[in-house]
C-alpha cells in the first residue's frame, strides 16, 4: 500500500495549520467561489482526490461544539453527492468517536438559528459549511472521491453575532482590528463573540487530535 496524493481545502489558516506541512493544502477565505476554484486547480495539479476540512454550523440538534462529523455527501442544490465509500470507511475506522452523515453546502454563513433548523428539516443534514460543496461538485464533475472531515462549531440552537460573519480576510486569516472596530459601535455582542471563539476552540482541537490520529495525508491509502 502507498499513501494517497490528496488535496485538501479549508476555510481558514488556522485549520491549515492542523494539517501535515506535507499536505496540499488550500485556503478558500471562506468564499465559495474561491473554494471551488481551489478545488478545481488542485485536481488539474494531479491530486487523486479531495477532502474538504474544517469547523462547521451545526445543524443536527443532539450535536454539540467539538463533534466530529465524516460525511457520507454533501446536499448541493437540492442533490446529494455522494462521498467516496472507501474513503469514508478508512476514516472511521480510524475515527470512532466520529458521526457520519451528510453535510448542507451552502454560500453563506448560516447565522440563526431559525435557518439552520429549516435546513436540518429539508435534508437532515448534520452539519453545514462553505466549501464541501465546492470540493464535492469539483471532483463529482472530474470523476474523483472526495471525503468530508468537519468539526462541529456553532450548534444548531446558536445564533451567530453579526460580527463574527466577516471576520476573516480574503486568505482566510482572522481580521481583529475590524472587530474590534465593530465592538465600539456593537459593544453588545461581546458575549456572543466570545462564545463563538470557545465553540470554534472546542472544534478546533478536536480536529487536531483527528489528524494526530490519522497521520500523513490524513491516513487514506490506494492500492
Amino acid at each position: 500500500m502507498t499513501t494517497a496524493t490528496i488535496g485538501i481545502v479549508v476555510g481558514m489558516r488556522s485549520e491549515a495549520g492542523l494539517l501535515p506541512a506535507s499536505s496540499s493544502v488550500a485556503c478558500s477565505g471562506g468564499i465559495p467561489a474561491k473554494a471551488r476554484r481551489l478545488a478545481a486547480e488542485l485536481l488539474d495539479a494531479g491530486a487523486i482526490g479531495l477532502v474538504s476540512f474544517g469547523i462547521a454550523g451545526g445543524l443536527a440538534p443532539a450535536l454539540r461544539p467539538g463533534d466530529l462529523i465524516i460525511g457520507t455527501g454533501v446536499v448541493s442544490n437540492g442533490h446529494v453527492l455522494d462521498a467516496d465509500r472507501d474513503w469514508q470507511f478508512q476514516l472511521l475506522e480510524r475515527l470512532p468517536a466520529a458521526r457520519s452523515g451528510l453535510i448542507q453546502g451552502e454560500t453563506e454563513i448560516i447565522a440563526t438559528a431559525e435557518r439552520k433548523a429549516q435546513l436540518f428539516a429539508a435534508s437532515g443534514a448534520l452539519a453545514v459549511d462553505l466549501e464541501s460543496e465546492a470540493v464535492a461538485d469539483a471532483c463529482h464533475a472530474a470523476g474523483k472521491p472526495f471525503a468530508v472531515i468537519r468539526a462541529v462549531a456553532d450548534p444548531a440552537n446558536r445564533c451567530l453575532p453579526s460580527l463574527a460573519l466577516d471576520a476573516l480576510d480574503a486568505d482566510g486569516r482572522p481580521l481583529p482590528m475590524k472587530v474590534a472596530a465593530g465592538l465600539l459601535r456593537r459593544p453588545f455582542e461581546l458575549p456572543g463573540l466570545i462564545r463563538v471563539g470557545l465553540d470554534s476552540r472546542a472544534a478546533l482541537s478536536t480536529l487536531a487530535a483527528a489528524v494526530s490520529r490519522l497521520g500523513p495525508a490524513l491516513g487514506f491509502q490506494t492500492p
